[in-house]
């Protein structure tokens, strides 16, 4: 069981990772950290995280290594890029990838870190940036019972609600599932303040009634007040959602699934995007409603 007093490699200490990376320091863990920006690390170093120059060398003497990286390519590039983490950590380690990303991916380096003697789970995390400040994050994981049984109480020291789902890649399969019912919902709540407001309503006020009914979500409860007040600062990043929203839409495609919902949602951040929405946060949706409504006044 890797318990506190444990060194942990960390990879990734951006919105989400750097108050993740905290938690374990809190919990008694060390830690070895690497971010592609050191200054998003220097809290961390100042609590006394050992600063490592490139991804794969925080992997030197870890007992576990976390990543929270951005996108499919920097996963693949983290673990099985030249110097990476399945080259570098010793067999035995257990490398664990937190990042939103492909599960076809986290099942191919689950297969190649196996040949090395290094231990691999996908734990893809929900909540955004306040459940990694206040570590009530959802871990979904996908790997080895095993494995997991080693690693659950560092994870649980990020969130409460850790599950393992199945093999390898099924934590990412889990957290597609999450994005398209987030995605969907987040539709529905711009949409259903768009409408409030071109009735004349008070959206503040009709939140108050409807999120106390069957309507209630958390993207209701947490992000009407940010879009009301005009608050489109990122806990979770536009270009992210895309990210995720595509490799959801690959995995249906794989599967032979349809899913347009997931191909509405889509356009429609990407629409955003381009208008330069790439960097805000996913309640910046509610922009596109706001422009449209401009546009018929």
């Amino acid at each position: 069981m890797i318990a506190p007093g444990a060194v942990i490699g960390f990879v990734g200490t951006g919105v989400m990772g750097r108050s993740m990376a905290g938690h374990l320091l809190d919990a008694g863990y060390s830690l070895r950290v690497h971010n592609r920006t050191r200054e998003k690390a220097a809290g961390l170093i100042e609590r006394g995280a050992v600063w490592c120059d490139a991804p794969g060398a925080v992997a030197d003497g870890a007992d576990a290594v976390i990543t929270m990286v951005g996108f499919p390519a920097d996963v693949e590039a983290v673990y099985l890029g030249e110097g990476g983490l399945v080259e570098r950590a010793a067999p035995g380690t257990v490398l664990l990838d937190m990042t939103t990303s492909s599960p076809m991916l986290a099942q191919r380096i689950h297969r190649v870190a196996a040949e090395a003697g290094v231990r691999v789970l996908d734990a893809p995390v929900s909540g955004g940036d306040v459940g990694a400040r206040e570590a009530r994050l959802t871990i979904m994981v996908g790997g080895d019972p095993a494995d997991f049984a080693e690693v659950e109480p560092l994870l649980r020291v990020m969130g409460p609600n850790v599950i393992l789902q199945g093999g390898a890649g099924a934590g990412q399969h889990t957290k597609m599932s999450n994005q398209l019912a987030i995605a969907g919902c987040m539709l529905g709540v711009c949409e259903a303040m768009a409408y409030a407001e071109a009735a004349g309503l008070d959206p503040a006020r009709v939140t108050d009634s409807i999120g106390a009914g069957s309507a209630a979500s958390w993207s209701l409860a947490n992000y009407t007040p940010r879009m009301l007040a005009g608050d489109f600062a990122p806990g979770f990043y536009v270009k992210h959602f895309i990210k995720d929203m595509r490799i959801a839409r690959d995995s249906a495609v794989e599967m032979g699934i349809d899913l347009p919902g997931l191909d509405l949602v889509l356009a429609l951040y990407e629409r955003l995007a381009e208008r330069g929405g790439a960097e805000m946060g996913t309640q910046a949706l509610y922009l596109l409603y706001k422009e449209h409504a401009a546009g018929v006044r």
